[in-house]
């Protein structure tokens, strides 16, 4: 959107809320009457071999900008390019992971558009809707918020691994069990405790996506190595330099911007750049909310960990 500023000038689109200056996880319209529309579209090749669970990540995976938002999903439709010479079986399971995940969401999936390619591609393009004045964004962070992140990273290097077959059963089993996930319950837990800014960490590794809410809210955030959760194989496979070529590429772009307090490896520095599949949520709790927001995780059944701080300043510390 940046490369067409001088065609959709920002001020003659007043209801256009989030999509035509600061990059942030989805477009935003005002509705009125304090409800926004959210509306984003994300698809991608296989991450993993079975199609029913490539059509659920990548259902999950879309519906999180929403999520990310602060809103809930409500339409998706459809995007979908597969090879003639798979079969209609293969891609009756790809659409049916998909659609019970949308299902899953209480939203419904009412149509798309496919075409032939030589390789297969899935995702959707969703609708959704928000309270326009509890909307998230990646900016609002303020000093003294907590960090918290509400899945374990390292799904691109554990389905790269998979690629490669040097991918245990378990480590993989983990990941896609992670990745099929909905932040569903990160977000409302987000919106009960007052939260302002949060995103999803996805293809820019959480590197990229947290340097975005740190510029978007001009502040600086800080995180503890030992307390970033990582899923089963993540921390071997950096070790012996298993990485798609998207971390080389979020390393190279983002790298310089951070700052290593503490010594880290080559494989932890290119952990921090590892490309995501349907990640959990960075969400910036204000102190007055943190009880709040990890006890109705709690209730939810799910976790989030506590990685982190707002502090003044700009960039990102590793400590």
């Amino acid at each position: 959107m940046r490369a067409l500023g001088d065609v959709f000038d920002r001020s003659a689109y007043p209801d256009v809320l989030v999509g035509l200056s600061e990059p942030d996880d989805a477009a935003v319209l005002d509705l009125g009457q304090g409800r926004a529309l959210i509306l984003t579209t994300d698809f991608f090749t296989p991450v993993v071999d079975e199609p029913y669970d490539f059509g659920a990540i990548a259902a999950a995976n879309a519906l999180s900008d929403v999520y990310a938002m602060g809103g809930d999903p409500v339409l998706a439709l459809n995007l979908v390019a597969f090879p003639p010479q798979l079969s209609a079986a293969t891609l009756a399971e790809l659409l049916r992971g998909g659609a019970e995940v949308v299902r899953s969401a209480g939203a419904v999936i009412a149509g798309g558009h496919s075409i032939q390619d030589k390789e297969p591609k899935y995702g959707l393009c969703v609708v959704g809707f928000c309270e326009t004045s509890r909307l998230l964004k990646k900016g609002g962070a303020q000093a003294g918020d907590a960090l918290f992140l509400t899945k374990p990273l390292g799904t691109g290097t554990i389905t790269t691994a998979l690629k490669r077959g040097i991918a245990s059963g378990n480590e993989v089993s983990v990941a896609v069990a992670s990745m099929k996930r909905l932040n569903r319950a990160a977000s409302r837990a987000a919106l009960a405790s007052g939260v302002k800014a949060a995103t999803d960490v996805t293809g820019f590794g959480l590197l990229g996506h947290a340097l975005e809410m740190a510029e978007a809210s001009g502040v600086r955030l800080r995180f503890e190595w030992n307390a970033l959760p990582w899923l089963p194989g993540a921390l071997r496979l950096a070790g012996e330099m298993v990485f798609p070529g998207g971390a080389f590429n979020n390393l190279e772009h983002f790298g310089g911007r951070l700052k290593r307090v503490r010594t880290l490896t080559d494989g932890e520095v290119m952990l921090l750049a590892d490309p995501q599949t349907s990640g959990g949520l960075l969400v910036a709790v204000p102190a007055a909310g943190m009880a709040e927001f990890t006890g109705s995780i709690g209730r939810a059944g799910e976790e989030a960990w506590l990685v982190g701080e707002v502090v003044d300043g700009a960039g990102l510390d590793i400590v």
